[in-house]
Formats: C-alpha cells, sequence, structure tokens
C-alpha cells in the first residue's frame, strides 16, 4: 500500500510541476512575441497567477479535505468565500501598483475616457473586474475540487485492490495449512506401513513427502512460481496419493515436462486434485482419475476428470479439503480477470473440470 501511495504522491507532484512550468513559460513567450520585452506586463501576470495558485493549493490541501470532504459544506463555503474575497483585494492592490501609469498618462487616458464615456454610456470597468476575478475563482475553486475528488477516488480504488490481495494471500495461507492435516497423517501411517514391505519405496514417498512439504513452507510464500514447481508438486502430491488409492482406481496423468517459462500463482490447481481424489474414488467399485495439462504459448490449459463414486459423502463442489472450488473461483477472478476461463460440470457418473489460463512468461 506504500508503494502505491509513494507513486500516486510522486505523480501528483509531477503534474502539479508540469502545470507551473507551463504557466511560467508559456506567457513569457506570448509577451515577447506580441509586446516586446515589457516586463510590467509579465510581472502583472506572474503575480496574479500567484496569487490564483495560492487560492488553488489552500482550497486543495485544506479547505476541501477539512470541510467538503467532510460534509462540512456550509464551513467550506463561508472559508472559500472569505479566502476569495481577501485575495481579491490582495490582487486588487498588486494590479494598481504594477500598472499604475505615469501622471502625463493618467490625464490623457482621463481625456480620452471622458470623452469616449460622452458618446458611449458604459458600466464601470471596476464592475467586469471583479465578474472576471469571480468567475475565475469559482473554475480554480471547482478545477481543485475535481483534482481531489478524482485523488480520493483513486485512493480508494487502490485500497480496495490492496484489500483484495490481502484477502487473497489469507485464502492462499488457508489453503497452504489445510493441504491438508489429514493427508499429511495418513500419509505418514501408510509410509510406515510400507517400511514392513519395501524399505526403498517408503524411503522414497518420504522424500517425496519432504518435498512437498518445503513447497508449502517456502515456495507458496511467494506471489508467483515457475510453473515447472508447481507441477513437480502435483505429481509429488499425485505419487504419495497413489499409497492410498485400490488399484481398482485408474489413474491417468499427463503433466508436461517443460514449463515453457510461464509462471503462476502456487497451489491453483492443487485444489482440483486434491477434490478428484476425495470424491472420485470408491473402494467398492471401479473408479477413475484423469490429470492432463498442456501449454499453448501463453495458454495454460487444465482438465481434471474423475469419476463420481457412489460411497462419496459430500457433492464435489462442496468444501471439505482446501479453500473448496468456490474459493477458487473467486481466487480465479482476482488473480486473471477476463484471462481466464472455468467450466466445471457434473453427470451422473463423471465430474469435469475444464480451466484455461492466460499468464505470463518468465523473463
Amino acid at each position: 500500500m506504500s508503494n502505491l501511495t509513494a507513486k500516486s504522491r510522486t505523480l501528483t507532484i509531477l503534474m502539479h510541476l508540469l502545470i507551473w512550468i507551463v504557466l511560467i513559460i508559456l506567457p513569457q513567450i506570448i509577451i515577447s512575441r506580441f509586446s516586446g520585452n515589457n516586463n510590467f506586463i509579465a510581472w502583472g501576470f506572474y503575480a496574479n497567477a500567484f496569487i490564483i495558485g495560492i487560492i488553488f493549493y489552500i482550497n486543495y490541501f485544506w479547505l476541501v479535505p477539512k470541510f467538503f470532504m467532510k460534509n462540512k459544506k456550509p464551513i467550506y463555503y463561508v472559508l472559500a468565500l472569505a479566502v476569495i474575497f481577501s485575495f481579491y483585494f490582495v490582487l486588487n492592490f498588486t494590479n494598481q501598483v504594477l500598472h499604475k501609469p505615469e501622471p502625463e498618462q493618467r490625464i490623457s487616458e482621463s481625456v480620452e475616457e471622458g470623452a469616449h464615456e460622452r458618446r458611449f454610456q458604459r458600466p464601470p470597468f471596476k464592475l467586469f473586474q471583479i465578474y472576471g476575478y469571480s468567475l475565475l475563482s469559482i473554475v480554480i475553486v471547482g478545477f481543485s475540487i475535481g483534482m481531489k475528488a478524482i485523488e480520493k477516488q483513486s485512493e480508494i480504488e487502490k485500497r480496495q485492490k490492496e484489500l483484495e490481495k490481502e484477502k487473497l494471500n489469507s485464502e492462499l495461507a488457508f489453503l497452504k495449512n489445510q493441504v491438508s492435516p489429514h493427508f499429511f497423517f495418513n500419509t505418514l501411517n501408510n509410509i510406515y506401513s510400507l517400511i514392513e514391505i519395501n524399505k526403498t519405496d517408503a524411503q522414497d514417498a518420504v522424500m517425496k513427502l519432504s518435498r512437498l512439504m518445503r513447497y508449502l513452507l517456502y515456495e507458496s510464500e511467494h506471489g508467483v512460481t515457475p510453473l515447472g514447481h508447481e507441477i513437480n508438486f502435483m505429481n509429488h502430491y499425485i505419487d504419495l496419493m497413489r499409497l492410498r488409492i485400490s488399484p481398482k482406481v485408474e489413474l491417468k496423468i499427463d503433466l508436461p515436462d517443460n514449463d515453457n517459462g510461464l509462471k503462476i500463482p502456487p497451489l491453483l490447481f492443487i485444489p482440483f486434485i486434491e477434490n478428484a481424489f476425495k470424491h472420485g474414488i470408491s473402494y467398492r467399485e471401479k473408479s477413475f482419475i484423469d490429470i492432463e495439462m498442456q501449454t499453448e504459448n501463453n495458454l495454460i490449459i487444465f482438465v481434471c476428470r474423475n469419476s463420481v463414486a457412489l460411497n462419496a459423502t459430500a457433492s464435489p463442489d462442496e468444501n471439505h479439503s482446501g479453500i473448496g472450488l468456490e474459493n477458487v473461483r473467486k481466487r480465479l477472478e482476482l488473480l486473471f480477470p477476463g484471462k481466464h476461463e472455468l467450466q466445471i460440470s457434473k453427470t451422473e457418473n463423471e465430474f469435469l473440470v475444464d480451466l484455461r489460463i492466460e499468464v505470463t512468461r518468465e523473463d
């Protein structure tokens, strides 16, 4: 969140600097082009711009966040008008000082204005000046309110995204802790029994279990992991699950040897595999589990198909291991918005998961 805030502040500062650079350089170009080196006109413009800038920043940094954004609008309007009219007198005084003509020029202008007013009756110049200043002040105040509102909305959206990421990390931590306590206990029991039968296979199972636990403890802490690491984890998990299943279960696994440099969030596919082993195995009749994955450029295609066991006590889409398939949907929506397609279907005899994800390639 701090990185997002720092970037937002940097962009805001750069935007303000750009506006001030334009305000300083552009008038100088225009004045030098049409009026020569008229320093009085230039200094007059800069003085006006400086005062208008003060009004803008008082409104932007103090009035809007302290009063307007906190539903204290009556107080805001009173203070904003007070600031505008206070600086009007300062601006008026500045213009009189910077544009004060020489005595001879004042006499000449008075004679010309008197002759002109006798021919055309016009409103006093002061009225136009007040009207122009008021209109400009309203525009400046409205602009500062708009900028602050956009900035506030941007902060809200960034905070919302940060909260979604925190929620996602919590779900990932929950998944890591749930994959799966009873699985580890059962695996250890199976390894213990295997020691009596085949010590070599038992040693291999212990090694795979240690790699599985190492992945859960360390690799899953990262936001993304190479697809090859995730495939190794899946293979170790499946090999350990073989210790538990009956010879009646037909198991087909087709996972790629090469990850093509793709990266994915860790533990993305394991809920589907765990679900298949939990709900697709029957100890009384023939059953099957088919798991396959393909990669095409930046696209990962994952298909998990399993039989629907008659002795299953829960629906395959219910949460009894890992974060559950419904939470996997939410996780995919957060991680790959518009870049994934998940289809889950169930018939009387088969449960099918078809997941397609467009991911980034590892540099």
